[in-house]
Formats: C-alpha cells, structure tokens, sequence
C-alpha cells in the first residue's frame, strides 16, 4: 500500500468518524477512537449500501459520505450496547 493511500484512508477515516460523533452525540472516542470508527464506518457503509442497492457515487466526497452513514451506525449501535 502506498503512503498517498493509507494517507488518504486515515484523513477520510478521521473527517468521518468526526462528523459521525457530532450526528450522533456524545459518542467521540478522540481522535484515534474516531479515525478508527471512520474507517470500520467505510467498510459498514460500503456494505449495507450495497445490501439496499445505494451507490452514491465515487470520489472522496462519496467515499466520506459513505464512511460516516457507516460510522453513525456503528456508534449508534454502540450507544444502544452501552445503554444496558
């Protein structure tokens, strides 16, 4: 893997694990915690689109897109595991 990629992956990873901890609140896990949210976000996001026939296209901004829809599910899943 390229240095440019991993790069590109862990900017991308760390603009959506942000945004998705400002979507849903109270869930930030700082900047390591977010960057890895974002980046398991991408993968979840890549596939439960794919599941409902989504594609919102190519680029860094679908892929940010992609990467926080992810990500907010991630957290949101985690905010219902940690409630009980």
């Amino acid at each position: 893997m390229a240095m440019e990629s991993l790069l590109t992956i862990l900017i991308i990873g760390a603009i959506a694990g942000w945004l998705a901890g400002l979507i849903v609140k109270g869930y930030g896990f700082g900047l390591l915690g977010n960057i890895i949210i974002g980046i398991i976000g991408a993968f979840v996001g890549t596939w439960l689109l794919g599941r409902l026939g989504v594609s919102l296209g190519g680029g860094v901004a679908g892929a940010i897109i992609n990467a926080v829809i992810g990500a907010v599910v991630i957290l949101f899943l985690l905010g219902l595991i940690r409630r009980r």
